[in-house]
């Protein structure tokens, strides 16, 4: 609901997925993709892509803290900008390109970083109007991740430590966690070690819990991982099983308001999940900074792996959580109770939800 003169708006984006092995003769039509809205408190949702390119693959957004207008959506052409909350979009000076995750600076909110396939990290000193590739020509991946085919090194999340500001994140899908000491000049690998499958290294999330220095987490697609200092060391953070060996994680949120309060987005199948596992979806809770979850009561299970999770920072009580295939709960009282509306258009294994925020 509306607090005062804000309104939440809710955004969520739609892609193709692309093969993931570099260099694939594999021809996978990506659909139309899309970015829609919806207004909290109406049903309706709204098609926003005026400007953006041609059957736009959304897989990254992001609301400026600063100016809920100001939104910043990763497309297979680059950074966009929407200075009226996605009524119109116009590209802005950033490498091209497939962008699949965007964040802003907690503590200086001109910086930006958008991470692409191949392991492009590009950094904006200007509020995103212009941006420069980092160097990551130090990273490298663990091997299994590069055998017995080369995967292609998607940046499929980025975080920033607000207790050490130069220290920023990168998850990479199928290639382990990235790190910049230098505020994303430079990049290293940080997970490397004995793996005898990818599923460890597979990831699909970062975060950093500012209730202490260093507190970074990542989520892969079987389970969840704690470093209290920095990713020199790492932690299994233990959540109930949805398949046998693991919990399908796709997405790891802090609470703006109470960083003790942390949501997961969990699921069963696909990833390492056992041929023939039915999928399923769902929200997972901290009220400890990660020390202990459990999960939230939705009303229902979600019917495909839960994908998203939204919280707005000007209206933190309004939470919301979506589904792969664009169902979405939605709370107006911070997680207590939920309803559910769905994302138009037709959804499946190749086409399906990317990003999700509010603000």
């Amino acid at each position: 609901m509306a607090t005062g003169k804000h309104q939440t708006h809710l955004y969520v984006g739609i892609a193709g997925e692309a093969p993931l092995i570099t260099n694939s003769q594999e021809v996978r039509p990506l659909g139309n993709g899309g970015l829609f809205r919806q207004r909290d408190g109406e049903d309706d949702w709204k098609s926003i892509t005026n400007g953006l390119p041609e059957e736009p693959q959304v897989r990254a957004l992001v609301v400026h803290p600063d100016d809920p207008s100001l939104v910043f959506a990763g497309t297979q052409s680059g950074v966009y900008r929407s200075s009226d909350r996605g009524e119109s979009w116009e590209a802005t000076d950033s490498p091209d390109g497939d962008v699949w995750s965007l964040a802003v600076h907690p503590n200086d909110h001109s910086i930006m970083y958008a991470g692409y396939d191949n392991c492009m990290v590009a950094r904006s000193n200007d509020g995103g109007s212009t941006w420069k590739k980092g160097n990551t020509d130090n990273v490298t991946f663990p091997h299994i991740t590069m055998n017995p085919y080369p995967i292609c090194k998607r940046v499929i999340g980025l975080a920033i430590d607000s207790h050490n500001p130069q220290d920023v994140y990168g998850a990479i899908e199928v290639g382990g966690l990235i790190a910049s000491r230098d505020g994303g000049d430079n990049w290293e690998s940080i997970t490397d070690g004995h793996y005898t499958r990818t599923g460890p290294v597979d990831l699909h999330g970062v975060q950093v819990n500012p209730t202490s220095p260093g507190l970074v987490y990542i989520i892969t697609q079987l389970a969840m991982f704690r470093s209290r200092n920095s990713g020199s060391n790492w932690e299994f953070v233990d959540i109930d099983e949805m398949f046998p060996g693991g919990s399908y994680c796709r997405d790891l949120v802090v609470a703006p308001d109470n960083p003790n309060t942390m949501y997961l987005a969990a699921g069963a199948g696909g990833g390492s999940a056992p041929p023939g596992t039915t999928e399923a979806g769902v929200l997972v809770r901290s009220r400890d900074a990660g020390e202990t979850w459990e999960r939230v009561e939705l009303g229902e299970m979600a019917p495909s792996r839960m994908f998203q999770i939204a919280i707005d920072p000007n209206a933190p009580h309004n939470v919301y959580c979506s589904d792969r295939d664009g169902l979405v709960f939605r709370s107006n009282d911070g997680g207590e109770s939920w309803s559910k509306s769905k994302v138009p258009g037709e959804m499946s294994r190749i086409q399906h939800v990317y990003p999700m925020v509010c603000g």
